[in-house]
């Protein structure tokens, strides 16, 4: 009989399973026309959404604040993933809007995870794999959707 793994085991394991998806989305990412794009990018991308956002509002979804948000928006529009455009509402504002090469970004990453869950099934069932992702939904909140965690890891 195999004795009960430490506490500590499961948050670590759960961690190392995520870094693995991600390091093989962005592994294929880069192989996709995607090389400069970091994880994080993807957290704010998914924040911008398609219709864009603010820095302030940005920064508040994110957890960060708005000096962390412009700078991390400088970057992604150096890169190309987004742009920065008045507000036809308020031209005192300025929107952040994903350009045709971040949401191809996006796209291609809904597509390799898809990729990763199926070889995910292939190597555990789809069965078991099923399990697991019933029961990480009984266990975590109904919205899948946090994007604050950059800012919560920045948090002492």
């Amino acid at each position: 009989m195999s004795s009960t793994p430490p506490g500590f085991e499961l948050p670590l394991r759960l961690f190392m399973a995520f870094r693995t998806l991600i390091d093989e989305l962005h592994a294929e990412l880069g192989r996709q026309g995607h090389p400069d794009i970091r994880p994080m990018y993807g957290f704010v991308m998914q924040a911008i959404g398609p219709d864009g956002t603010t820095a302030v509002d940005l920064g508040r979804a994110l957890g960060v604040t708005k000096q962390a948000a412009g700078k991390t928006i400088e970057t992604l529009e150096r890169i190309g993933y987004v742009e920065r455009t008045r507000d036809p509402a308020d031209t005192r504002r300025k929107i952040v809007r994903l350009t045709p090469y971040g949401r191809d970004a996006l796209t291609r990453s809904a597509a390799i995870f898809d990729d990763l869950r199926t070889r995910w099934a292939t190597e555990l069932g789809e069965d078991r794999l099923r399990a697991l992702e019933d029961d990480l939904r009984k266990l975590t909140p109904a919205n899948p959707w946090r994007l604050d965690v950059p800012g919560w890891f920045g948090t002492a």
